[in-house]
């Protein structure tokens, strides 16, 4: 695995030792990436279910100022760490050991993020449910983009309160990724 692009491109990040995690492909980020934006101008990141902290990384190398990183696995915690270390990326970053829910509730208070990646163990998915806590609690900005990978046979609804699915990609007949933003503001714009 590597970082695919930005400031940090080419550089080398480990996946989380054993078989708890699946990791998203290094084809599978630059595609997505290339959809939601190849470079960002600041803004906030959330990875949250981030095993290796790929994602997260990749949003950090290609312009966000900060990202947090959620799992509850040592094992993934420590190679989060490792991986920040590695790409000197550790100073702009925060990893937090906890539940996602405890996690979010945590979080809820703070500043908006531009970037939230949520992508669980697919047979662990409560995406709808954690979609929707995001949108209650305005955790995302109002550009921002959540993205969702899950297991290709998982339909998730076209509408969570106020954020709708901008796009569907589909990987394989395993991988699939939905992305949600908000629909207001065209409606008031």
């Amino acid at each position: 695995m590597r970082v695919i692009s930005g400031e940090r491109k080419g550089m080398r990040i480990k996946a989380v030792p054993g078989d708890q995690t699946r990791p998203t492909t290094d084809k599978v980020k630059e595609s997505l990436f290339n959809v939601i934006g190849p470079y960002f101008n600041g803004g906030k990141a959330l990875d949250l279910f981030a095993g290796s902290g790929g994602l997260g990384i990749e949003a950090l190398s290609r312009g966000c100022e900060e990202a947090v990183f959620v799992d509850q696995q040592f094992k993934a915690i420590q190679t989060i760490k490792e991986n920040l270390a590695t790409t000197r990326l550790t100073d702009r970053s925060r990893v937090l050991k906890k539940d996602v829910t405890v996690a979010l509730a945590e979080l809820a208070s703070e500043e908006p993020f531009k970037l939230i990646f949520l992508d669980p163990p697919y047979a662990k998915e409560q995406l709808a449910d954690q979609v929707a806590y995001i949108e209650q609690h305005d955790m995302l900005t109002d550009n921002g983009v959540i993205i969702c990978e899950h297991g290709s046979e998982t339909e998730l609804p076209d509408q969570i309160g106020r954020l709708s699915v901008i796009k569907r990609l589909r990987y394989s007949t395993v991988i699939s990724i939905t992305l949600y933003e908000f629909t207001e503001l065209e409606e008031n714009a």
